[in-house]
């Protein structure tokens, strides 16, 4: 059967279903393993990942998707079944994080331009043929004195674009990454900035998409949720939190995007679901709104791991468990008693 790119997009976006974001970079990767005391070689690393897309029933039953790096998407497990046919009999789709990362952008203190468009289309052909069939590419926009500038937004937006149009020209499915980080300046960085900040830069986002010629229902959006940075005296409830983004994304994003799948970007396991949760509580949206975490996935399962290969049992339940709460939280059934079960 032909795989559209609306068929895809809708497979990442299922009801009660999320995407896995195991794209840490090895250097990424490496810091967490330090604190842990984990060794970071090319076998942990592959086992830990192998670990996660071997969680039976969780991949099952909660992942629609995983995002991969360059060296996991050419992995294999240790019985030699490349990770990527792993993925697929769990029943998700395979992606990959195709952006070079961020560099500082010319004449624009404390703002970031995402590279990697160069040779991007030869890159997908080849991840194309080793199984992806969405990618991921992420832009930083950051809250500060005088910042974001219309430059900064207006670049990474265009980036943005540009990389959609390439992976779908390519029968790839973007993931459309914008993020506007959460550690700001602790002054001027409350929700409201963030809600206006979200806005200004998911217009430029969808006027550039446009502009490219984008399929709007072939594509995912992967956006920040509306919240105080870290470093805010004022901290929003969860349901202020939920409200906002609602409203910021009512305002900007066309019915036609299939879904929304959110970046946990820093907040902790527990805060990224419940939030989520209670978006979906307030209905009514033409969209599907999800998650595509990593750390809000990954940390307890890491924890519980360990790296010791008696422990993966213990790893997996812990995967199990937070992978469960998101797929309640996906329909807007989550509740902090179900915590418990942990």
């Amino acid at each position: 059967m032909a795989e559209t790119l609306e068929d895809i997009a809708r497979q990442m976006v299922a009801p009660g279903k999320g995407i896995l974001a195991a794209d840490e970079s090895t250097a990424t990767i490496t810091k967490r393993f330090d604190k842990l005391g984990i060794a970071s070689t090319e076998d942990n690393r592959r086992d830990y990942r192998e670990m996660l897309f071997r969680a039976g029933d969780a991949m099952k039953s909660a992942i629609s998707g995983v995002i991969l790096y360059d060296e996991t998407i050419r992995q294999k497990g240790k019985d030699g079944t490349p990770l990527v046919d792993i993925i697929k009999a769990a029943g998700a789709v395979p992606g990959i994080k195709v952006d070079k990362g961020t560099k500082a952008l010319p004449f624009s203190p404390g703002e970031s331009i995402t590279e990697g468009l160069d040779g991007l289309r030869e890159r997908l052909k080849d991840y194309y043929v080793l199984g992806a069939r969405f990618a991921k590419w992420r832009a930083v926009i950051a809250i500060g004195a005088g910042i974001p500038s219309d430059n900064c937004i207006h670049a990474n937006a265009n980036a943005l674009a540009r990389y959609a149009a390439l992976c779908q020209e390519q029968g790839i499915v973007p993931i459309v990454e914008p993020e506007v980080l959460m550690d700001g300046d602790p002054a001027t960085h409350d929700i409201d900035t963030c809600a206006a900040v979200t806005e200004r830069t998911l217009k430029e986002v969808f006027a550039e998409l446009k502009i490219a010629k984008v399929r709007l229902e072939g594509m995912v959006l992967k956006p920040n949720m509306v919240i105080a940075g870290q470093k805010c005296a004022r901290q929003a409830s969860a349901q202020e939190v939920a409200e906002k983004t609602v409203k910021v994304l009512k305002a900007v994003v066309p019915a036609a995007v299939p879904g929304i799948a959110f970046l946990s970007g820093g907040q902790s396991d527990r805060q990224a679901t419940e939030n989520l949760s209670l978006m979906n509580a307030i209905g009514g949206l033409p969209w599907k709104l999800t998650f595509s975490y990593g750390r809000a996935l990954q940390a307890a399962a890491m924890n519980a791991w360990a790296g010791k290969a008696g422990n993966v049992a213990a790893g997996q339940k812990a995967f199990a468990h937070r992978a469960a709460m998101n797929s309640l939280a996906a329909g807007g059934k989550w509740k902090a008693d179900l915590e418990k079960a942990a």
